[in-house]
């Protein structure tokens, strides 16, 4: 195989993990003495308020203190998630290949892979399907849900949706010689086997020869494969390219072992023909929820796959009701829709890659005999490498930190699962089923969609019910990042929306029973990755905006923040960015507060008026995504009022707090540049607001006009137009 460019390189952060674990238990040590010092200063200044009757001053001193532990409580967990990242690295002993190619010998647990697709580009929907069908595991079946409206609304969505319903017949095709071929090869072995006309050194000459076959089949389609971007880029070298690899030395192997004897050889060739044929045997289907009305219409992700999960295992026929299709159970013979049964659930977003080892390693994990409580278990995805843009690779620098805090969040039991993808037990699942009225009709709800981070709280019902969730410590899956604001505005704000909502239920499960202290390590933890983004955003606001104290030393304030910056910066470096990259992750978190308070806006909406928030998918199209002009325009209004406090803290000698505002009115500057555009934020303020100005002028004139901005504006149609509506008329299109 050639050279891996190196735009598709996989970064993985280079641990040596003795060193690593000393830098980061000297940060701890730094910042818990920092934070003591800085905390016995500000109670001091804070008794001093209290005994003078200062009032004023004390609530001021007060909310400053309560700013300053959020901050400092943030870094101290990245800090003990990265120590047990690097632990857990370094007690990792992946099985071998010949512990995981045992599962060829016998009958393989049943594995579903789902995928749901909501309007994804097709081609971008291919790849996907295909990295799950190439995985090697030998009983598996892939299903994508399309959650397209089954009448699209114009030619083009109509085209799109049966591009993608053809995908299936596409995959067969491609797959169609090789399963022929390698079938066939294994039949032929056995009836030699059953006849007695076993050859040894043939038998392997044949092997041999059947897996330069399949290397030659796999390099020839990454060749062929056209390659538009740096997905791409990455399926063709992980995926084609190492599969081509792993097959030809596969064969180099069997050419150049020595050869057992008698039942030995048998067992082990019997297990290279089956490997061989069941690479290219995988079934590959569709399933569209919202052909039936007995199955759940919500807009979301999650009744998406809940709808499919609850037909697992059983036979239907379709029927016709008053309004439309029904889906009832039916017996095998008199049935229109048979669902094989399935011990073990993928789901794996549209947009998404996993290794083809993904499967083997985490079904070999999951049915350890200690683990047979393990209800989830995953790789948090990393970013795609090689991104050209400098908002998507930067954002991508973020996922991939995020990586090393999943794994980090694992040792302390307080795993989450993340969504994009996850292997998942289906007894499991069906231990948190709630059955619930839809329309009339009953649904089952294996993942909560009460907000739009279904997979956190489902993990909540999962932990309070006895069941584990675990991070497996390699990089198998990868998921694409946003390329431009409009986009990821729409990504984060959802990623924002709901921890506060979800918050109570994981207090009532930590407070419940015996155990308490027991679990304090895992609310240290869990506490944090849903309140953090409400209180540090809202935290960094007011210290940004309003000089709170004047009257603490500020030397060890910074200093607690140190080791933070610090290790991140390391972590950045060793996956494989630039060291001043952390300067421009800092820039960016600074754009996304409006963004993530937006969110935790919709949470606290959510919590007043008990109405579920719409479900804002995240295009992934081609072309730009307008973002929401409300956003953009509070990024010019924060640069201006942080610009103005820092002019009103020069006059008042104020200068620390001057050169803080100043500094990050700075970074806010930049990333307006460099990850919004300033022609871009400039036609996306102008257009939103000149379409919101008009529908209120004439709500009626063109409703035609503004349900097709609203859906335009949803999938990211290219026509500026049409683009240029607000997100809120995108969800609400969706909602309805």
């Amino acid at each position: 195989m050639s050279e891996i460019p190196e735009t598709s390189k996989i970064k993985h952060a280079k641990y040596t993990p003795g060193l690593e674990i000393a830098i980061t238990t000297a940060g701890l040590v730094f910042t818990l003495i920092a934070t003591v010092i800085a905390g016995w200063q500000l109670a001091s200044v804070l008794a001093a308020n209290i005994a003078a009757g200062e009032w004023g001053s004390a609530a001021l001193h007060g909310l400053f203190a309560f700013i300053v532990a959020v901050l400092v409580y943030g870094g101290l967990v990245y800090q003990f998630a990265r120590l047990s990242c690097v632990r857990r690295a370094r007690q990792h002993r992946p099985a071998s290949r010949a512990e995981l190619e045992r599962i060829f010998d016998g009958q393989a647990a049943p594995l579903s892979i789902l995928i749901p697709s909501y309007r994804e580009e097709p081609r971008v929907v291919l790849t996907t399907v295909l990295s799950a069908a190439f995985q090697e595991y030998p009983n598996r079946r892939i299903t994508l849900l399309i959650d397209d409206p089954p009448v699209p609304g114009n030619r083009d969505d109509a085209q799109q949706l049966e591009q993608t319903r053809r995908l299936p017949q596409q995959v067969k095709a491609m797959f169609e010689v090789p399963a022929r071929r390698f079938s066939t090869a294994l039949l032929a072995f056995e009836r030699r086997v059953a006849t007695g006309q076993l050859d040894v050194e043939k038998e392997r000459a044949r092997l041999q020869s059947c897996y330069r076959q399949a290397a030659h089949w796999f390099a020839a389609e990454r060749d062929a494969w056209l390659r538009h971007d740096h997905i791409d880029d990455l399926f063709c070298e992980r995926v084609l390219g190492a599969q081509a690899s792993a097959l030809q030395e596969r064969a180099e192997t069997i050419a150049a072992a020595r050869v057992p004897q008698g039942n030995d050889f048998v067992a082990e060739a019997r297990r290279e023909y089956r490997r061989l044929a069941s690479l290219f045997s995988v079934e590959v289907t569709t399933f569209e929820r919202k052909r039936y009305q007995n199955l759940s219409h919500e807009p979301n992700k999650a009744m998406n796959l809940n709808s499919y999960i609850g037909l697992i295992g059983r036979s239907w026929r379709e029927v016709a009701g008053p309004d439309g299709l029904l889906l009832q159970p039916a017996s095998p013979g008199a049935a229109d829709l048979e669902v094989a049964a399935a011990e073990f659930l993928i789901t794996l977003d549209a947009d998404s890659i996993i290794l083809p080892d993904y499967a083997l390693r985490l079904v070999h994990q999951m049915q350890r005999p200690e683990n047979r409580r393990l209800a989830v278990i995953q790789t948090p995805y990393s970013a795609v490498p090689g991104a050209p843009g400098t908002l998507e690779r930067i954002a991508g620098a973020t996922t991939d930190i995020q990586y090393i805090i999943h794994q980090g969040f694992t040792g302390w039991q307080s795993t989450f699962w993340v969504g994009a993808n996850a292997l998942l037990r289906r007894t499991a699942l069906e231990a948190i089923v709630q059955h619930e009225e839809e329309r009339g009709y009953t649904v089952s709800r294996y993942i909560q969609d009460r907000t739009v981070i279904e997979d956190t709280e489902s993990s909540i019902d999962l932990v309070d019910r006895g069941w584990t969730l675990h991070n497996y410590p390699e990089r198998l899956a990868f998921s694409a990042t946003p390329p431009d604001f409009g986009s990821l505005l729409i990504q984060r704000r959802r990623w924002a929306n709901g921890g506060l909502i979800i918050l109570p239920k994981l207090l009532r499960f930590l407070a419940r029973g015996p155990g308490k202290l027991r679990r304090l390590p895992q609310a240290f933890m869990r506490i944090h990755y849903l309140a953090s983004i409400a209180l540090v955003n809202t935290g960094l606001l007011i210290i940004l905006e309003v000089p709170l104290t004047d009257s603490v030393q500020r030397l060890w304030l910074p200093l607690t923040a140190l080791p933070y910056f610090a290790l991140y910066t390391r972590d950045l470096m060793q996956l494989g960015y630039r060291g001043s990259d952390i300067l421009r992750v800092y820039a960016l978190n600074l754009v996304l507060i409006p963004v993530n308070l937006g969110g935790v806006g919709k949470s606290l909406q959510q919590a007043w008026t008990r109405a579920k928030i719409p479900f804002g998918r995240t295009p992934k199209v081609q072309g730009r995504t307008a973002a929401a002009p409300l956003y953009v325009a509070a990024l010019y209004l924060l640069i201006g009022l942080w610009s103005v406090v820092a002019g009103f803290d020069v006059a008042a000698g104020r200068w620390a707090h001057a050169g803080f505002a100043a500094v990050n009115a700075a970074f806010l500057g930049y990333g307006l540049i460099a990850f919004v555009g300033l022609r871009e934020s400039i036609e996306d303020m102008s257009a939103g607001f000149v379409n919101r100005w008009q529908a209120a002028r004439a709500p009626a004139a063109n409703p035609a006009l503004a349900s097709a901005q609203a859906e335009a504006f949803r999938t990211g149609s290219p026509d500026p137009q049409l683009r240029s509506a607000a997100p809120e008329q995108r969800q609400e299109a969706h909602q309805a």
